[in-house]
């Protein structure tokens, strides 16, 4: 039998996702995100455009180091490679449409599963695009982004870009001209390059700074390409710490900000933020936001938690209120996201095998974030937070300390100026008055 394309229904048991309200008890419906609710002068849809992602949805199957997949999707069962994947689409759009999102995320070989040869994963991958081009001609489901799979074949053992075999690089960039062009196809907004294995295990037998220039020229020839071939997204890099590589060159959000700058590729990449990420990398999840947002590099992040008796990347959904809205000050304060939204990069838990438990997971984590958005809008209108805030720095904004601020200062200057001044009074961070203010409005 050949390969059967069609429109499968796979939620048979879930309708439309809808609002209804604080008080539903409906666990398959949405009680803060009314996505055309104008908050804080857009629509909540604007603000969030929500993703979801295809690799952790569709393609996971639920294997840790310990045991195999526990997930049982019906859109993997047949023999047959290509009828998988379109299986797998049919799925996917049902499940987004059915959500009421606008969005999905993918890397390359989560749209079709990779080949033995080039070729022939190259043929794969293009057969997949032609049918996502149906299925997005055909709904409003739309591509955030796009993005190639440059760590789990073992050819990648010692990174992409970064390789000290030319070889490899070579393939990279193949790969990722291949995905560009899928991206591209596909309507792409942007795309982005996760590091990966872009980094080493030991300084013993790594040239880090040959590594880190080859990583810069494959990203110039990548942006290039993309940009003579009509791309006009953004790029965006997305930095962890470590795992699975022991040090990666993408550590953080500061790191990736000074290498986008020293290399001269500022002006056509952003930072994809992830919160486990940021947690790895010993930081707070509104930290990275700000760094990025200080670099005007703040463009999309991807959503999800680890776990805090884990030291590793547990992709959780988010369920933490106080994080979220402490993340959206921050990104409302810098104008909102650049170009991206929020993806869902996170994993139902391995024993959560009930198909419905992908609904109830976006469903929670759509919800937080409306609602958080929600409770930053009250910080913001019904608060003195803004106010406080500013009037920490007000000493900046007059006399002297406005000269500082413009640069009209020398050091001589603050010498004579501090020896005019008693000594500085002691003024208050309210950093208890500000978290009760928080968690005022959350409750």
């Amino acid at each position: 039998m050949g390969v059967i394309l069609g429109n499968k229904e796979y939620f048979k048991d879930v309708k439309e996702i809808k609002y209804e309200g604080i008080d539903s008890n409906n666990p398959l419906a949405y009680r803060f995100y009314d996505k055309d609710r104008v908050v804080l002068g857009k629509k909540m849809s604007e603000h969030f455009k929500f993703a979801v992602a295809y690799w952790h949805s569709f393609v996971n199957l639920g294997n840790d180091p310990f045991g195999s997949g526990t997930k049982v999707f019906p859109w993997a069962s047949s023999p047959d490679v290509m009828q998988r994947s379109y299986d797998k689409m049919d799925a996917a759009f049902e499940f987004i449409s059915k959500l009421g999102l606008d969005y999905f995320c993918f890397h390359d070989f989560d749209l079709v599963e990779e080949a033995d040869s080039f070729n022939e994963s190259e043929k794969r991958l293009s057969k997949i695009v032609d049918y996502g081009k149906e299925k997005i001609n055909s709904s409003n489901i739309k591509v955030l982004w796009g993005t190639a799979n440059l760590f789990s074949n073992p050819r990648y053992m010692n990174g992409a870009a970064t390789n000290p075999n030319f070889d490899v690089v070579s393939y990279a960039g193949a790969q990722v001209k291949n995905a560009l062009d899928a991206t591209i196809e596909l309507g792409g907004e942007n795309y982005v390059f996760w590091g990966g294995r872009e980094g080493y295990m030991s300084l013993i037998n790594t040239d880090m700074k040959k590594e880190l220039d080859n990583l810069a020229r494959f990203l110039h020839i990548a942006k290039d390409y993309g940009r003579s071939n009509g791309f006009k997204g953004w790029y965006f890099i997305e930095p962890k710490p470590m795992e699975p590589s022991k040090h990666q060159y993408d550590f953080d959000a500061a790191t990736v900000v000074g290498f986008l700058e020293h290399y001269g590729l500022n002006k056509d990449f952003k930072l994809n933020i992830e919160v486990n990420h940021a947690t790895l990398a010993s930081h707070t999840f509104d930290h990275e936001l700000q760094v990025a947002a200080n670099a005007g590099m703040l463009g999309s992040i991807d959503a999800n938690r680890g776990d805090y008796q884990n030291g590793w990347d547990t992709d959780q959904f988010p369920n933490n209120i106080y994080e979220i809205v402490e993340a959206l000050i921050v990104i409302n304060r810098a104008g909102g996201l650049q170009g991206g939204g929020i993806n869902f990069d996170a994993k139902t838990r391995r024993n959560s095998t009930d198909l419905k438990d992908l609904f109830y997971s976006h469903i929670g984590g759509i919800d937080l974030f409306a609602r958080a958005l929600l409770v930053t809008e009250k910080i913001f209108n019904e608060s003195d937070f803004l106010k406080l805030f500013s009037e920490r720095y007000a000493s900046f904004e007059k006399g002297e300390g406005n000269l500082f601020t413009n640069n009209k200062l020398s050091l001589n200057d603050l010498y004579n100026y501090a020896k005019k001044i008693d000594e500085p009074k002691m003024i208050s961070g309210r950093q208890e008055y500000l978290e009760n203010l928080i968690n005022r409005f959350i409750f």
